[in-house]
């Protein structure tokens, strides 16, 4: 979902002892040492590069990394978890899989941890971080760093067509300026949006756009309404501006096509993870300076923002919890953004997830320009309320059931084919409710 989770493929690094298939791993007698599963993000491997250095030389404790590409360590975890083995001691999960492995048992509650560890100042935690990573009260897991969505845009293009920007857009406020911005500069399309299949591709940005439209996956007795006026209506309206007012080779676009679309100029706005405004403000980025930022946009609600996060959690058999618990709370502490920001930059801190990060000067001095807005967008998502309606399960971007990610791919399908001009957008969500049908009677059977 974020350039984070996109970039880096492949490349294991260690701390300790890394590499796929767990070799070199400790044993669950060894009390100091501990074994981490996570993906192979950009901040993930500055961690492992810290850890050694700075962690285990305060701590005593080695940790053997293993760092997979994305759609890898999700299946790698959810075959170790669900056994239940205990090779690995830490994993990185999404705010999408920790609510279902809490259900599950497959993690442990962090509650008496976070107790006992005032200084680790959960507090400090923003509010919805800490919402979508808890279960009837029980915290699952620790954020590593949190994103948001929010609308970038190329102020300098917008101030040469005399367009004022609005800090709170309407979704027909944005079609508006993407309308005039179309041909701003040589080869300038309006807008950039995702529309390339997977349902955290397409449908990451698009269920925001459902959501704030009005419509729902299901509603809280798990009637499906895909087909809904209100899901059709979000639809259409995303689908006709994007072929409208959007890149070439929309269907085959995801987060890095777009990103790639505004940093080179070929796109005037994007609307998309906050953790993308990095990348735009980056010493070599071409236009760095130029860029503006404001919330997502909406229609029917006040925000419409989704939530991710890749966080810390602990196998529920793992044998070494307290050696677990303090990688956990270095990984996700003030101190280790403070050790990034002197030692690698401030600018890779791994951010949004402590409203503390945000005071701190350094900081703001590389992130400036959309920190603000980036801290409303995460402080403003409500991932148990993202809509008009009451929901059966939580979920700003997606739905928080195991059957989502098959069901959501399966309909982005579709809906990136009436993109590409090749079915229409009523019967794709036909398909696609069709499909939602059967995963809500399910539901309903219980």
């Amino acid at each position: 979902m974020a350039a984070v989770a996109l970039a880096t493929a492949g490349t294991v690094a260690l701390s300790g002892c890394a590499g796929f298939g767990g070799a070199g791993l400790a044993g669950g007698d060894d009390a100091n040492a501990v074994n981490v599963l996570m993906v192979n993000n950009p901040q993930m491997m500055d961690l492992q590069r810290l850890t050694a250095a700075d962690f285990t030389a305060k701590t005593g404790i080695r940790v053997n990394f293993t760092t997979l590409p994305e759609n890898d360590v999700r299946s790698k975890i959810s075959q170790e978890f669900s056994a239940q083995a205990g090779l690995y001691d830490v994993a990185s999960l999404s705010n999408f899989e920790v609510p279902i492995y809490g259900k599950a048992g497959w993690v442990a509650p962090l509650n008496d941890y976070i107790a006992r560890d005032p200084a680790f100042d959960q507090g400090d935690i923003l509010g919805p971080m800490t919402q979508s990573l808890s279960v009837d009260g029980n915290v699952y897991a620790e954020p590593f760093y949190g994103e948001s969505s929010f609308l970038m845009y190329r102020k300098d293009v917008t101030d040469a067509k005399g367009i004022n920007m609005p800090p709170n857009p309407t979704w027909r406020q944005v079609a508006d300026i993407a309308a005039q911005l179309d041909g701003a500069q040589p080869g300038m399309k309006g807008i950039c949006l995702r529309g390339q299949p997977g349902w955290g591709q397409v449908f990451a940005p698009l269920t925001t756009v459902v959501n704030t439209f009005g419509g729902t996956w299901f509603n809280a007795d798990w009637t499906a309404g895909v087909n809904s006026p209100e899901f059709t209506q979000a639809v259409t309206f995303y689908v006709d501006l994007v072929r409208a007012h959007g890149q070439a080779g929309a269907a085959q676009s995801g987060f890095t096509e777009c990103l790639n679309s505004l940093v080179t100029g070929r796109t005037a706005m994007w609307y998309d993870a906050t953790s993308a405004a990095g990348s735009l403000e980056a010493q070599d980025s071409p236009h760095r300076g130029n860029f503006g930022y404001v919330a997502a946009p909406v229609v029917k609600t006040k925000s419409s923002g989704w939530l991710y996060t890749w966080a810390w959690a602990v196998q529920a058999a793992n044998p070494r919890k307290d050696a677990a618990w303090q990688f956990i709370s270095w990984a996700s502490s003030k101190e280790y953004e403070q050790l990034v920001g002197e030692q690698v930059g401030w600018a890779n801190v791994p951010g949004g997830k402590r409203a503390s990060t945000y005071d701190r000067p350094e900081y703001q001095r590389v992130a400036g320009a959309f920190a603000d807005v980036e801290k409303a967008a995460i402080e403003s998502a409500d991932p148990d309320n993202p809509g008009l309606q009451p929901r059966p399960a939580p979920g700003i971007q997606f739905i928080d059931i195991p059957e989502f990610p098959a069901l959501g791919t399966s309909v982005s399908q579709d809906v990136s084919a009436a993109i590409a001009g090749q079915t229409t957008v009523a019967e794709a969500l036909d398909k696609g409710q069709t499909a939602a049908e059967l995963v809500g009677r399910k539901y309903q059977q219980r």
